[in-house]
């Protein structure tokens, strides 16, 4: 049995799954999402406890069990609770503002960068004085939340000798020393 898989996601109040078919449906006070699953896979809803259970050892079976419990869950903690990433700014001269769902970053290039977010994602910045500026970012799909996250982080990813670029609240960049002066 997958550990991951055999483990029982428990359905929090005010938070509904649904499965029609191939489709698992989870509503809740932050939101609705969707998931494909596949029809190998069985999905056992008692009382609050929902059950991700597989017909036979077969190597794709055990490989989809955990995965869809696992996308089951993060979908169940989102609509729940929902998730948050911050993402941080190092480097002089490096800003970011936004109007709406459109976040604009000047990061060193000759022009700025501007990034429309999807609708699901509430972004806010914060910039103070002393401090690096701050993307803060939050949604209900993690998947999604991850993948704007690791296209802001793209456009200038943190380097290893100054510590410049867009990192997450709290990540600790591994620093190199620069090259020394010989002697001869």
């Amino acid at each position: 049995m997958s550990r991951i898989g055999k483990l029982p996601i428990s359905i929090p109040a005010g938070v509904t799954v649904t499965v029609n078919e191939n489709v698992v449906t989870v509503k809740g006070p932050k939101g609705t999402l969707l998931q494909e699953i596949n029809p190998n896979i069985s999905i056992i809803i008692e009382g609050n406890v929902l059950t991700v259970v597989r017909p036979n050892d077969e190597k794709q079976n055990r490989a989809n069990h955990g995965l869809y419990r696992s996308l089951i869950h993060n979908m169940v903690i989102g609509v729940s609770e929902g998730y948050k990433k911050t993402l941080e700014l190092v480097g002089v001269g490096y800003r970011v503002s936004n109007q709406g769902q459109v976040l604009e970053l000047a990061l060193g290039y000759t022009h700025n960068i501007f990034l429309g977010l999807p609708s699901e994602i509430k972004v806010e910045t914060k910039s103070e004085r002393n401090q690096n500026p701050i993307i803060l970012l939050e949604s209900a799909d993690k998947q999604l939340i991850g993948q704007v996250c690791a296209k802001i982080r793209s456009f200038r990813k943190p380097e290893p000798y100054k510590g410049k670029g867009v990192r997450f609240k709290g990540e600790v960049v591994r620093r190199k020393a620069g090259k020394s002066a010989g002697k001869k």
